[in-house]
C-alpha cells in the first residue's frame, strides 16, 4: 500500500517545514555547545571539556551534512509508506512508518554512545555521576536529520540511551550495550533497545 497522492504531498509539506526549523534549532545547539565547554575548561573539568569539544565538532559535521542534503521526496519511500507501528512515551501515542521506526532506533543508539562518552570523561575527571548535567542528554540532536520523526521524539529517545550509556561508561561495566573501544562506538542490546522502544504493530 502505499499513501495517496494528496497525503503524501501534505507530509512533504510538514516533513519541510520541521527541518527547516531543526536547521535554525541545530545553529542554537552549536553556541551552546561552545559556552558549555568555555564553562568547563574554567572549572578545570579538562576530560569532560574534550568530550564536549568533540561534541561540538560532531553537531558542526552534523550541520555541514543537513546543509548539503537533498532529499528526493517523491523517490524516498519514507514520503509514500503507510505508518505500521505505534509508540508512547509521557502519556501519549504516536504512530510511524519502518523509515521513522528506524530513525527513532538510531535516536537510542546514538545517545548511548554519546552517554558512554560522557560518563567516561566524568569519571576521568572525579566528578560526580550525574548524567542530566551533560551537556549532550540536555541538547539529544546529535544524529537527527530534521526529517521520519519530530525533534522531540528524537531527543526523548536519544536521551533514553544516553543515560544507559553514561551509566554504563562511568561504572564501566556495560549492562546495557557493547562499546568498541577501537572506534569509540557503542550500540545498545538488542533487548533493551527493544524494551525502549516498545513499538507495536498497527492492527
Amino acid at each position: 500500500m502505499r499513501l495517496s497522492q494528496q497525503q503524501q504531498q501534505r507530509l512533504i509539506a510538514e516533513q519541510r517545514q520541521q527541518a527547516l526549523a531543526y536547521q535554525r534549532a541545530l545553529a542554537e545547539s552549536q553556541s551552546l555547545a561552545r559556552q558549555r565547554a568555555y564553562q568547563l575548561q574554567q572549572a578545570n573539568r579538562m576530560a569532560q571539556y574534550r568530550y564536549q569539544e568533540e561534541y561540538y565538532q560532531r553537531l558542526r559535521a552534523q550541520q555541514q551534512r543537513m546543509l548539503s542534503q537533498r532529499l528526493n521526496f517523491n523517490s524516498d519511500p519514507y514520503f509514500y509508506t503507510p505508518d505500521t507501528y505505534q509508540y508512547a512515551y509521557n502519556g501519549n501515542q504516536f504512530q510511524t512508518n519502518q523509515y521513522g521506526a528506524q530513525m527513532l532506533r538510531q535516536a537510542a543508539n546514538d545517545g548511548y554512545a554519546e552517554g558512554i562518552r560522557a560518563g567516561r570523561a566524568d569519571r576521568q575527571d572525579g566528578w560526580r555521576q550525574d548524567y542530566e548535567n551533560a551537556f549532550a542528554y540536555q541538547d539529544a540532536n546529535y544524529g537527527y536529520n530534521g526529517y521520519y520523526v519530530s525533534q522531540q521524539d528524537y531527543n526523548y529517545y536519544f536521551r533514553q540511551g544516553f543515560r544507559r550509556g553514561y551509566d554504563d561508561g562511568y561504572n564501566q561495566d556495560y549492562r546495557y550495550g557493547r562499546y568498541d573501544q577501537g572506534n569509540d562506538t557503542g550500540s545498545l542490546l538488542q533487548t533493551v533497545l527493544s524494551l525502549i522502544l516498545n513499538l507495536q504493530p498497527l492492527g
